[in-house]
């Protein structure tokens, strides 16, 4: 994800308002960010390394080498800018907030639009699976075999949805959810349900 949740110039003053903590190199500005937003933003190098470009040639922040780590430090300079505008931390701390509950948000939308496009292929597959049935008095038993599998299944997917929104909701907090448990979480259903029609088909 990368969604514009600063507004134009609040990233750069929070970049301020993380290095007046202490010295930081580019990475750990970027997992800062990303425990602030509880994992559900990680800013890219893109964004951070030209804004801190930008504060180095203002006079706002000093770098130095140590090892292959180049460190950010703020300057004096800086911190006049940010006491200057500390008032406005607080505005920004509060768009952060509302950041953090619509990105939350939207991953709990895309997981259920993932289990939501699952359980309707297995619906469908039961659909046609009574339609290829014979007109015989088979076909009473295969439709109530079919509906049968297809409630137990729908249990089943919404046993898993709630158990795993749960699980989302208490990482998102912790702040231990990131874009690639999100990756990976939508990359594994697609597999479920390329195996499951995989096995239907072969039926």
């Amino acid at each position: 994800m990368t969604p514009a949740v600063f507004a134009h110039g609040n990233l750069r003053l929070y970049l301020l308002a993380l290095l007046e903590e202490r010295p930081r190199h580019g990475y750990e500005l970027i997992q800062a960010l990303s425990e602030r937003f509880g994992g559900t933003y990680s800013p890219s190098a893109g964004t951070i390394y030209p804004r801190l470009a930008k504060l180095e040639e203002e006079g706002l922040v000093t770098k130095r080498t140590d090892g292959r780590k180049t460190v950010y430090e703020i300057t004096d300079a800086g911190r006049a800018e940010l006491e200057s505008r500390r008032h406005e931390l607080d505005a920004i701390e509060d768009d952060v907030t509302d950041s953090v509950r619509r990105l939350a948000e939207g991953v709990r939308a895309e997981v259920d639009s993932a289990m939501r496009s699952l359980r309707a292929e297995l619906a469908n597959a039961a659909r046609e699976a009574r339609k290829a049935a014979s007109t015989t008095s088979a076909t009473v038993h295969v439709n109530a075999e079919g509906n049968r599998a297809v409630h137990e299944a729908d249990l089943v997917l919404n046993e898993f949805r709630q158990q795993l929104r749960t699980e989302l909701r208490t990482q998102a907090q912790r702040g231990k959810l990131t874009d690639g448990t999100v990756s990976l979480l939508k990359a594994r259903l697609a597999d479920v349900r390329a195996e499951v029609l995989r096995e239907l088909a072969g039926r």
